[in-house]
């Protein structure tokens, strides 16, 4: 199977052949990346905030709230992983 038609990045641990949003943990609606988050971010690396939010069909704001929860979860593991 080439590149341009798989499903997944070579990264993807769930390595499913048919995408779609109960078995696939990185599908999005975004065919133009192959309905594929980790082909989105192979394909256009870093985004910005307006970008990610095109791919997941949410609003900018509502991405940011995401990103700060994750930054926030991250430094509370980093912080006990160092204690």
């Amino acid at each position: 199977m080439s590149d341009e038609s798989s499903p997944c990045g070579e990264s993807c641990a769930c390595n499913v052949e048919e995408p779609d949003e109960e078995q696939h943990r990185m599908w999005i609606d975004y065919p133009e990346d192959n309905n594929c988050a980790l082909k989105s971010i192979e394909k256009h690396g870093a985004m910005t905030l307006a970008e990610v939010a095109k791919r997941l069909g949410i609003s900018i704001v509502r991405v940011s709230q995401i990103e700060k929860q994750a930054l926030k979860k991250l430094s509370k593991r980093i912080k006990y992983d160092f204690s």
